[in-house]
């Protein structure tokens, strides 16, 4: 028999996904969502919410609202969040609020009202940089980049002599590096989670996400996941906007796959009290996935847009050790990349998109965020 679910910010695009699968296995389930026009338009309820979730439209941060959604309800998937490192970067205020505060605001309420488990979306963002191995096989934690000051100066990491660093794959023991408000964010949310859960009784669990992709990203938001803003811009015939040089790594890993690990998440006796991973396990290029997407909508002829300047705030590489999930939870990404860039394909070629990056890079230029 399955639980009363209450999935916060499961209206967006991980959260939609989160609610599905959930149904499927036989929860019955409840969004509180704020529906905020920068991921969803004006639209009043998404167009594939499903409709036997029930919705409250609200704000994470009022207690009345959050007080009601708790009613009846079994255990909780905590995604409600303001989401994109550049933009948290100058909506300080906005981002912390919602963050840290409206977090705040759903334990609170749940010291009278606790649940069985609370499973929260964090983010591989509070690594900073990811592990890197030195030129004599010894792991770093804090590598850090100097800024750069001539165009001959390496992207890269480099060791205290200069040499350059290997990224190697990042696990769950790597100290954080908070790089950004929204990094920090995150990782406020995971420690009340683990802080408050186990303070009252209750079982605590958060996913610390890789670059997420797949059908339903809210295309129109300049500051949503990177795949989601290449495919805005193929779109309207505009290449995709790079920073750095493209040789960045990342691991991305599909919606569906992210669905079923907080579903695993939320009933496996062995992840109470734990911090996972959750990627595909396999690096990439953002060069070669900007490439990817646009073979796959047919926009080969665009070629990206390397604008060789960097963002405050942004790391080089990192990607995923898994392996913590795979021993523990039994999760391990199914779907192929390929095959998951021609769904995404498919989906966005028919949807209609305003390409807001000339936008977002100027607010972020005006403040000197771009370097």
């Amino acid at each position: 028999m399955g639980e009363r679910v209450l999935v916060t910010g499961g209206a967006g695009f991980i959260g939609r996904a989160v609610t599905k699968e959930l149904l499927n296995r036989g929860n019955e389930v409840r969004v509180l969502d704020s529906l905020i026009e920068q991921v969803h338009g004006d639209r009043e309820r998404p167009e594939d919410f499903p409709d036997d979730a029930e919705l409250i439209v609200g704000d994470i941060r009022n207690k009345d609202v959050v007080g009601h959604s708790l009613k009846d309800i079994d255990s909780i998937i905590h995604l409600a969040a303001e989401v994109g490192v550049g933009q948290s970067m100058y909506a300080v205020e906005r981002y912390t609020s919602v963050n840290e505060t409206g977090s705040a605001v759903l334990f609170e309420a749940l010291i009278d009202r606790p649940v069985r488990r609370v499973v929260t979306a964090s983010s591989m963002s509070i690594y900073g940089e990811g592990l890197y191995e030195d030129a004599d096989g010894k792991l770093v934690q804090n590598a850090e980049r100097k800024a750069r000051t001539s165009d001959t100066q390496s992207w890269d990491p480099l060791d205290t002599e200069g040499r350059p660093l290997t990224p190697i794959p990042t696990p769950e023991w790597k100290q954080p590096s908070l790089a950004s408000i929204y990094a920090l964010g995150k990782y406020v949310q995971e420690r009340q989670t683990l802080i408050m859960t186990q303070a009252y009784g209750m079982e605590g669990t958060c996913l610390r996400l890789f670059n997420v992709y797949g059908p339903g990203q809210a295309l129109s938001n300049p500051y949503t996941g990177v795949l989601a803003i290449f495919s805005s811009r193929l779109l309207n015939g505009q290449p995709p906007l790079i920073f750095e040089d493209g040789e960045q790594r990342r691991d991305f890993v599909y919606v569906g796959d992210v669905a079923r690990a907080f579903c695993d998440a939320l009933v496996n006796p062995q992840a109470n009290g734990e911090v996972f991973n959750i990627g595909s396990g396999v690096d990439r290029n953002v060069k070669d996935v900007a490439q990817s997407i646009a073979r796959a909508l047919q926009r080969n002829a665009i070629e990206p847009e390397i604008a060789a300047k960097a963002r405050v705030g942004d790391i080089r590489h990192c990607f995923c050790d898994g392996s913590k999930a795979a021993d523990k939870l039994g999760f391990r990404a199914e779907k192929d990349f390929d095959e998951g860039i021609a769904e995404l394909a498919e989906w966005v070629a028919r949807q209609s998109a305003s390409d807001r990056v000339d936008e977002a890079r100027a607010e972020l230029e005006a403040k000197g965020l771009v370097a």
